[in-house]
């Protein structure tokens, strides 16, 4: 049975996602030996949160590890198909948008402090969080992720 996370698109997307984070950061997000399959379950696996979206006008999530999984509370499915604006709940809306578009404009952002929601409304304070461009190897950028490993839910 085949795994969503081992889907050679994935697979590419992961590898993008690391680059990037090593590019902006200068760190590398998890340990990058083995295939590239291996280092894509070891970031599926990975105890800390790893979300990341398109660039879409309104974009869509694209990836979550396991832990982003649980945390939302979804599906792979239900996952990748959730436009990112709803993992914040309206009135934080705005404050998440600014914070994309500031990460957008310097590549990245560390120490992002905020409020999400999971799919069935348990709220959650996310702390300590990065959050950089995803490019191509051509520095095309074509998503943004985030990870951390700091949450309390607040319900």
């Amino acid at each position: 049975m085949q795994t969503h996370w081992s889907n050679p698109n994935v697979v590419k997307w992961c590898q993008y996602l690391l680059d990037s984070y090593t590019h902006w950061i200068k760190l590398e997000l998890i340990e990058r030996t083995g295939t590239t399959l291996q280092q894509t379950e070891r970031l599926f696996n990975s105890t800390f949160v790893v979300a990341s979206h398109g660039m879409e006008d309104d974009p869509i999530l694209n990836y979550g590890n396991q832990a982003a999984l649980n945390l939302w509370m979804m599906n792979w499915q239900q996952f990748t198909q959730t436009p990112s604006r709803l993992t914040a709940e309206p009135p934080n809306r705005d404050e998440r948008a600014r914070m994309l578009e500031q990460a957008k404009t310097q590549g990245y952002i560390s120490d992002y402090r905020g409020i999400r929601i999971s799919s069935t409304g348990k709220r959650f304070l996310v702390e300590q969080a990065t959050i950089w461009n995803i490019h191509r190897p051509d520095g095309t950028t074509i998503g943004q992720g985030a990870t951390f490993s700091s949450w309390k839910h607040l319900d």
